[in-house]
């Protein structure tokens, strides 16, 4: 049977780049969209040409009924899913004196109640087909949530709590679904670097170099084809966590 995976927000950066590798290794990839329609389907059409099965599929993640029709679908066309990458994230500047709801609801809602949404669909839908073996979550995380500084505070909040649930959820999904986390470092500009900025803020690690978004992704599979792993939350980061900082690493290198 073909391997299938959802890769959440799966048109830009590190989503496309999961697409991209998970397809290249043989699996059937389901690239999620909200807002880029066009990009998910021109990747999609790129990756079928070179002879991948991939198709963009779109949905509303502050949506619940979108999240059940986009998991209905998937399993109806390629039945359910054998790895879900819980790649979606809002990144929002704010500080822990000057949280506004509608922020910190938007980025929670985003990455927090989303993912663990359609981690339960998977359940559900999975319990369907309950002799195809284990099958796999992985949530994308931050090497934030191991090292702490107080910036993008609902950002790092609903992080921390998608976490955590890693460990919960892999007690409460087993024997049918491992639950496991990948905490990448700094791999693409972010909020509002310059260029300058993300070429010293990416040696900020204890290998001096950038870290490069092909490990995570390498990291994603490896999670999601190794059987023995569940509970676990890797860091992909060149050591960036065990680095120190009191403020997020864009604020710490300063542009000549």
């Amino acid at each position: 049977m073909t391997k299938s995976v959802l890769v959440t927000g799966g048109a830009h950066r590190l989503g496309a780049l999961l697409c991209k590798t998970f397809a290249e290794n043989g699996w059937m990839v389901w690239c999620h969209y909200q807002n880029s329609q066009a990009a998910a389907q021109a990747l999609c059409k790129t990756l079928g040409e070179s002879g991948y099965q991939a198709q963009a599929i779109g949905a509303n993640l502050s949506e619940d009924p979108e999240l059940r029709q986009m998991m209905k679908e998937i399993s109806d066309q390629s039945g359910p899913l054998t790895c879900l990458i819980n790649n979606a994230s809002s990144f929002e500047p704010d500080q822990g004196d000057s949280v506004l709801r509608d922020t910190l609801e938007q980025q929670l809602c985003v990455n927090l109640i989303a993912p663990l949404t359609l981690s339960s669909l998977m359940a559900e839908f999975s319990s369907q087909e309950p002799s195809v073996g284990v099958r796999s979550i992985v949530h994308v995380l931050d090497q934030k949530v191991l090292n702490l500084n107080p910036d993008y505070f609902s950002y790092t909040i609903s992080k921390l709590a998608l976490e955590r649930s890693v460990a919960l959820q892999a007690q409460a999904l087993a024997p049918d679904i491992r639950v496991n986390g990948v905490a990448p470092g700094l791999i693409f500009i972010s909020g509002p670097q310059s260029q300058v900025n993300f070429e010293k803020s990416s040696r900020t690690n204890l290998l001096k170099q950038p870290i490069n978004p092909v490990k995570v992704a390498e990291a994603c599979i490896f999670l999601a084809e190794n059987t023995a792993i569940t509970g676990m939350t890797l860091a992909v980061d060149n050591g960036q966590h065990l680095v120190p900082v009191s403020r997020d690493v864009m604020f710490s290198s300063k542009d000549d």
